[in-house]
C-alpha cells in the first residue's frame, strides 16, 4: 500500500477528518503529510487537521464537531435553532471554556463568534441536538434566553425582542430552569421583570 493509499485509510477510519497524530499512528512521517498536501492529495483544515482534497469539504456542523469539541452552541446560533430568530447567523455563536487557547479556534473553514464562558457557568443547560445529522452541545432554551440578557449589547434589538416573544409563547419553556439559571448568570432582576411583562400581558 503506498503512502497515499494508507493516508486514505486513516481518514476514512476517523470519519473524514484525520490529525497529524493518527498518521503517525499508521506508520507516516511528517514528512509524508506535508508532501501529501504540497501535491494537492489532502487539505489542510487546521494546523493538525487533514481531509482528501478530492473530497467535498466535511459539513460546517461535522468540521465543529471534530475540531472544538468543547463548543456548546450558543446565543445567536442557539436562537435559530430553536426557531426564536429567523436568521441564519453568518457566524456560529459557540460557548467555551475561558481557559481554552484561542489558537484551537483558528479554523479557516469556520466562522465562529466565540462566547468565553466561566468554568462555573461553562456547562450550565448544557444539552445535545441534531444539527444536520451530527450531534452538538448546545445550550438549552432558558440558558439561551438568559445569554440574550447576559449579552444585550451584542444583540440587536429585533433579535432580542422577537427571541424573547418566542420564548414566552414556547410550550417547551420551563420557566423554573429559567429563574435558576437566571439567578447564576446574575440577570435574574431583567429577566423576571421582562417575562412578566410577556407572560402576563
Amino acid at each position: 500500500m503506498n503512502i497515499q493509499e494508507l493516508a486514505k485509510e486513516v481518514i476514512i477510519s476517523k470519519g473524514g477528518i484525520a490529525k497529524s497524530a493518527d498518521f503517525v499512528a499508521a506508520g507516516l512521517r511528517a514528512v509524508d503529510v506535508v508532501n501529501m498536501c504540497n501535491a494537492g492529495y489532502l487539505g489542510r483544515i487546521r494546523h493538525g487537521y487533514y481531509q482528501l482534497a478530492e473530497h467535498t469539504p466535511s459539513s460546517e456542523e461535522q468540521l465543529l464537531a471534530t475540531l472544538i469539541p468543547k463548543a456548546i452552541v450558543c446565543v445567536e446560533s442557539a436562537l435559530f435553532h430553536y426557531g426564536y430568530s429567523d436568521f441564519a447567523p453568518r457566524k456560529w455563536s459557540i460557548a467555551v471554556p475561558r481557559s481554552m487557547s484561542r489558537t484551537k479556534l483558528d479554523v479557516d473553514a469556520l466562522a465562529l463568534q466565540p462566547y468565553y464562558m466561566q468554568p462555573e457557568l461553562y456547562e450550565l443547560g448544557k444539552t445535545t441536538a441534531d444539527f444536520a445529522g451530527v450531534t452538538l452541545s448546545i445550550y438549552d432554551r432558558e440558558r439561551t434566553i438568559c445569554d440574550c440578557f447576559k449579552y444585550r449589547s451584542r444583540l440587536d434589538n429585533e433579535t432580542f425582542n422577537k427571541a424573547l416573544n418566542a420564548y414566552a409563547n414556547d410550550a417547551k419553556k420551563n420557566l423554573q430552569n429559567l429563574s435558576v439559571y437566571a439567578k447564576k448568570l446574575r440577570v435574574y432582576k431583567k429577566v423576571t421583570e421582562l417575562m412578566e411583562v410577556l407572560l402576563n400581558g
